[in-house]
């Protein structure tokens, strides 16, 4: 199934808002301090979400392999990434080096899936790299060199890459926000011991404050959400391609908040990476993802998994509208694309 653009688009605005926002949260406030206050305060808001939705949690094995997604996708990533920019990369270069995930899952999938890249997602991922290259050129040139802090940026794209292809293979029950929830909650784990690691401080607790409470809304409810959502629509490798954008999206974010300008090259890697997410958005699911295809009946009683092996369907969920939240719900709604 293809990823709807609504859902790809609403998903690559929200994830890219963070690497601005953070960037001005850690001038605030240490990493450790900005994430564990971001991370418990998420942990309420999805609680109850979950709660008076009646959202369905994944249960048994499932509710395990939801916690792996976290720690990888979450946990990592952000520790990563938060710690990078607050050592002095750039908010656009975090999102740069992020960006290089479609090329770090289709490896993680073809080693963990068995997954074959079609020709279309090869040139995509092409592509997407060129937009990376394109957009990082002009800080190349700016700084010389290639600060050795990006070295966190790469542990964040490889938690969040093989999370997202962990996700795909093994996580098939439960609603993505409760998924998600989940996820917030394990990465608190990395988070708590990567701050007791660390001097803490707080310099500015206005701009902390702030900066805080728009990540929680904005990125640990609805950006999460939404990419948990889209990668059950559409796989893991089609999602990746959207960081093809990011970087540039973020770019122009961080343009009107920090009034740091975009050049050329990022403008470049706008439009070279929108093809990409474009060639790359391909409807047709590999053999693996067809021979791994489940569907879920969400009734009175919860999710049952359905075997549904024989038939090349995506996994989809339906039933009630209690088991449906507000946050990608035509991700798991077939009729509502």
């Amino acid at each position: 199934m293809k990823l709807s653009f609504p859902l790809g688009a609403s998903t690559a605005f929200f994830y890219a808002l963070g690497y601005p926002v953070g960037a001005l949260a850690v001038q605030g406030a240490t990493p450790g301090t900005v994430l564990v206050s971001r991370f418990i305060a998420s942990v309420a808001i999805l609680l109850v979400i979950v709660r008076v939705r009646r959202l369905e949690w994944p249960r048994g094995v499932q509710a395990w392999h939801a916690v792996v997604v976290g720690f990888l996708s979450q946990g990592l990533q952000f520790v990563g990434c938060y710690q990078a920019m607050y050592v002095g990369v750039s908010p656009v270069l975090v999102a740069l080096v992020i960006a290089m995930n479609p090329v770090v899952t289709a490896a993680a999938a073809s080693l963990m899936l068995r997954e074959r890249l079609s020709l279309r997602r090869m040139v995509a991922v092409v592509l997407a790299l060129v937009a990376v290259c394109a957009a990082f050129a002009g800080r190349v040139i700016e700084v010389g060199h290639v600060d050795a802090a990006v070295g966190w940026v790469v542990m964040a794209v490889v938690g969040l890459a093989v999370g997202g292809v962990y996700q795909q293979r093994f996580l098939t029950q439960g609603h993505p926000i409760a998924v998600n929830t989940i996820g917030v909650a394990v990465a608190l784990v990395p988070s708590v011991a990567f701050a007791a690691a660390t001097p803490q401080h707080v310099t500015d607790p206005t701009k902390a404050f702030w900066a805080v409470a728009i990540l929680v809304v904005a990125n640990s409810v609805i950006a999460a959400s939404l990419y948990l959502a889209a990668i059950k629509q559409a796989g893991a490798a089609a999602v990746s391609l959207l960081f093809g954008v990011i970087p540039s999206i973020a770019a122009l974010l961080t343009w009107s908040l920090m009034g740091e300008r975009p050049d050329v090259g990022v403008v470049i890697g706008l439009l070279v990476g929108a093809v990409a997410c474009f060639i790359g958005n391909d409807a047709r699911t590999s053999p693996r993802g067809r021979e791994s295809a489940v569907r879920v009946d969400v009734g009175r009683d919860g999710a049952e998994p359905v075997d549904d092996v024989a038939r090349p369907d995506p996994v989809r969920v339906s039933g009630s509208d209690d088991a449906v939240g507000e946050v990608g719900l035509c991700a798991d709604r077939p009729g509502l694309q």
